[in-house]
């Protein structure tokens, strides 16, 4: 920026007189043809002289005004540089909150697989679960506890993406705020105990409130209550609502138009390219100075000075060619920046549509995906009841319950995406 800023100061000078001084001193020996010497001659001389311009044909303007738009659009680069670091921080931003929920989601899968194999345990001893049923318990719990690391790491890696985005580095630990639009909660899921001695009973604990908590291990005899895992609605479902952006893709469209800085930089090169044009046109004219100087000089003789001043029609050597081609070589780079506009205005276009789309199909999708995740934790508690009371094996069980994990993962991954697309939207419109 400061280097286009020192181009209009130099385009600007031209405007500014031109100022020279010199001095100097000269001797030399005389001799006549006979070879006698006839004396010595010397003398010394200073001066100073300024120069003026006073007309050119609007060159000097011409000069300023292409510097002008160039800085201009130096600006305009500079703004559209910050817009593609917000767009940067924000998507990282994203996927931090995005990896702290699936951390969150994988903490609730581990805990429910702790009480499922508590539950599966107490089972087993007693025999009334196979230890198939068991030995498959103890592999989901590792395997949960496999993906809660997993997970750690992935947000972990997302934290150093955002420190990245910002360019700080060795950043102190540092939590972030959910934003308006990405603001799941943390407390996923409450796993509780349930006491179920049949399946009408089952039906009747479920659908009562939530009793405090009753430990596994309390019941180790057949006639006990056996138990069974409830994963409570989660509070992000009944918290969590989605607000549409609510803007129409003409609307969006004269948004871009209005805002891009990049298309305001070519806006601003093309008119530079045209004063470009105008000054080698130009460079057939001449130029009109004035001038005023100023001498001493001093030697045998008496000393003397003198005072002069004028006017200049001055006419450069002129290669009538080569200014020829320059002009042609104008044109054509006034070309090529009609050209960059052209297709920049063809790309915003294209770029805020594409981005309009992706936006107004994740946001049909919210809604779906979040009814899915509540569908899932439905077909969770059942199979668990079921499951409780011996009316379906294992494998539906965790069908049911992957099948609930998933959900979730996906929903938190579809509201990335929503983020991410209205983000891209945001920067195809130029808005930070």
């Amino acid at each position: 920026m400061k280097l286009v800023q020192t181009r209009v100061g130099q385009a600007k000078s031209d405007f500014f007189p031109t100022i020279s001084a010199s001095g100097g001193y000269s001797a030399s020996n005389l001799w006549n043809n006979d070879g006698i010497s006839g004396g010595n001659d010397y003398y010394y001389a200073a001066g100073i002289s300024l120069k003026q311009l006073i007309f050119n044909f609007g060159k000097t303007n011409t000069q300023i005004k292409m510097q002008k738009f160039n800085k201009i659009s130096a600006e305009f680069d500079l703004e559209y540089t910050n817009l593609k670091t917000a767009y940067d921080v924000k998507s990282a931003y994203y996927g931090v909150l995005a990896a702290k929920a699936l951390v969150d989601v994988a903490k609730s899968n581990l805990e429910i697989n702790k009480r499922q194999y508590a539950q599966i345990k107490a089972y087993f001893e007693e025999g009334l679960k196979s230890r198939i049923d068991f030995v498959n318990a103890e592999v989901n719990l590792s395997n949960s506890q496999i993906e809660l690391i997993a997970a750690q790491t992935a947000y972990e890696n997302t934290l150093v993406k955002l420190n990245n985005s910002m360019y700080i580095a060795y950043a102190p630990s540092y939590s972030i705020k959910n934003t308006e639009s990405f603001n799941l909660k943390e407390d996923w899921t409450d796993v509780k105990f349930l006491n179920i001695g049949n399946y009408k009973k089952l039906e009747e604990e479920v659908n009562k409130p939530a009793e405090k908590d009753v430990e596994p291990l309390n019941y180790t005899t057949s006639d006990a209550p056996t138990l069974s895992s409830k994963v409570e609605k989660n509070d992000i479902l009944e918290n969590y609502v989605f607000k549409p952006l609510g803007l129409s893709f003409e609307e969006a469209l004269d948004g871009a138009r209005e805002q891009r800085p990049d298309f305001k930089s070519y806006l601003a090169a093309k008119e530079a390219m045209a004063e470009a044009l105008k000054y080698a046109k130009k460079e057939y004219l001449p130029n009109i100075t004035a001038q005023a100087g100023y001498t001493l000089r001093e030697s045998d003789a008496p000393t003397s000075n003198s005072f002069n001043y004028g006017a200049t029609l001055d006419l450069s050597s002129i290669n009538i060619m080569k200014t020829k081609y320059k002009v042609d070589e104008a044109k054509t780079q006034l070309d090529i920046a009609e050209e960059n506009l052209n297709l920049i205005e063809k790309n915003i276009f294209f770029e805020v549509q594409d981005a309009y789309i992706n936006m107004v199909q994740l946001e049909k999708q919210i809604p779906l995906y979040q009814k899915r995740v509540q569908q899932a934790l439905e077909n969770f508690e059942l199979a668990d009841g079921r499951y409780g009371v011996g009316l379906s094996d294992f494998i539906e069980l965790q069908d049911s319950r992957s099948q609930y994990l998933n959900a979730q993962q996906e929903y938190v991954q579809t509201i990335y995406n929503y983020n991410i697309a209205k983000s891209k939207l945001e920067a195809a419109m130029g808005v930070i």
